[in-house]
């Protein structure tokens, strides 16, 4: 009788999963069938892939170039994107601290637990180590624990760090 009643119940469970999925089928997706070339949404034509102009690519703009104009008013702005998780006050949040980055060697928080992985691209943070890293912190240090994307921008790099060089150490 007790196996009758295990059978019963997950049968019935069973048929309960089938007649909810046949009833959000029918009120989400609908009844109504589309004929042939009928579609639900929007067909949006785009042109072949390689019979027109290919895209231009957009060059890097090398370090130098960017940092001679760079701004340390308009890197405070930009910091920011940094606020959630570094602070210039002496203390580490997520990330470590960051006064007086600029020219600091590589993971030299002594309170603050690294990954190591930056260890293996950089000694110093100079200001072209973090011109690249900030570019894309898991392309230029692989294995780093910082997960942000990057700043794309060149000149919005170049203007954080000029702004990062005036805090103190």
């Amino acid at each position: 009788m007790t196996l009758t009643k295990v059978v019963g119940g997950v049968c019935g469970t069973f048929l309960v999963f089938l007649l909810g999925g046949w009833a959000a089928e029918v009120i989400y997706v609908g009844g109504e069938s589309h004929a042939e070339g009928e579609h639900a949404a929007y067909l949006i034509e785009v042109p072949e892939a390689g019979g027109g102009e290919a895209a231009p690519v957009e060059e890097a703009v090398p370090f130098d170039v960017a940092f001679a104009a760079a701004d340390a008013s308009a890197g405070e702005a930009v910091f920011r994107n940094c606020k959630s998780c570094h602070a210039l006050d002496g203390a580490n949040g997520v990330g470590p601290h960051l006064n007086g980055v600029v020219g600091r060697p590589v993971d030299s928080i002594g309170d603050y637990a690294y990954s190591g992985a930056l260890e293996q691209v950089a000694d110093v943070w100079s200001e072209e180590n973090l011109y690249n890293f900030l570019a894309g912190p898991q392309d230029y240090a692989p294995g780093t624990k910082m997960s942000f994307k990057g700043l794309a921008k060149p000149e919005d790099r170049a203007n954080l760090i000029a702004y990062l060089a005036t805090t103190s150490g």
